[in-house]
């Protein structure tokens, strides 16, 4: 587990919990980084996360507190997992085997809702969207919004950002 940085004083103004990170990056502590994460530039991992070993992140993702990253699970660049999101990799838990497992897959830009499960395997495509509490149980193609459980296909990213006011 990662323990709070530096103490505050004259000399270091940064706060207790923030914990540097190459590129950067920031975790916010108390949080769990496993072995051999890999991560790209202005990268954000929130407290309470649980990040595995062998993951790999690229530039600018956002991980939210309470976030659950399983060992292998890759995400590309600009990526958002929302607070308390989980993204398996075991279908058959505990097969406490790593050769059985099949990893989480988030491409670029895409967003993973708060709550969210996201079970072993699945692959979130570029620009998808999978809503707040969903359980996602297949691939979600490119450019689209998905909620429900299990979660299902409800517009594309361009209608939900039109929504959002980004048009």
């Amino acid at each position: 587990m990662l323990s709070e940085s530096e103490n505050m004083g004259e000399d270091n103004p940064v706060p207790k919990n923030r914990i540097p990170l190459a590129n950067n990056s920031v975790a916010w502590s108390p949080c769990m980084i496993g072995e051999n994460l890999t991560h790209g530039h202005d990268c954000s991992i929130g407290a309470m996360a649980h990040i595995g070993r062998n993951v790999t992140m690229g530039d600018k993702c956002r991980i939210q507190g309470g976030a659950y990253i399983a060992d292998d699970c890759s995400l590309g660049n600009s990526v958002f997992i929302g607070p308390n999101a989980t993204l398996l990799n075991d279908k058959y838990p505990p097969s406490g085997d790593s050769k059985y497992w099949s990893p989480v897959k988030i491409e670029d830009n895409a967003v993973i809702g708060g709550g969210a499960t996201v079970i072993a395997g699945c692959i979130v495509g570029i620009d998808a969207v999978l809503g707040a509490g969903s359980v996602l149980t297949r691939d979600v193609p490119a450019g689209e919004v998905w909620a429900g459980n299990p979660a299902k296909f409800m517009m594309s990213r361009k209608q939900y950002d039109s929504k959002r006011g980004n048009s």
